[in-house]
């Protein structure tokens, strides 16, 4: 099965030289997500906004992929002030409090001082 490809269309794909993710056989590889909004051409003042879109994305990415929530097995939070985690948790239980996949969460700085929130998933499609 050859590997496959999928843009969010984000012009820093293009730039920076990466992919929204990668279907590679039964895994599925979402790379870093913010919570920036492609519909309306804009990112979410405040962090549980952020984590609400961010995780918007990712769905969408993984449904091009043909996986769902229940095939994620591994997350990694990444926050500039691991204060706004505990912000995060209610959307985080939402999509994943049935799942419950293997997690990380990182203070690190992001791209822009905008960004408030990134997570990164690894799912195996069933």
């Amino acid at each position: 099965m050859p590997r496959r490809l999928i843009s969010s269309g984000s012009a820093f794909e293009a730039r920076i030289g990466y992919s929204r993710a990668v279907v590679d056989g039964e895994w599925v590889f979402v790379s870093g997500t913010t919570g920036y909004d492609y519909q309306a051409g804009r990112l979410p003042r405040s962090v549980e906004a952020q984590c609400e879109q961010a995780m918007r994305n990712v769905q969408h990415a993984l449904e091009q992929a043909g996986a769902s929530w229940a095939d994620v097995v591994r997350v990694v939070y990444v926050l500039p002030d691991r204060a706004d985690f505990e912000k995060c948790w209610p959307t985080l239980q939402k999509h994943l409090g049935e799942v419950r996949p293997a997690a990380m969460m990182l203070q690190a700085g992001l791209l822009e001082p905008a960004m408030k929130f990134e997570v990164e998933v690894t799912a195996r499609k069933r």
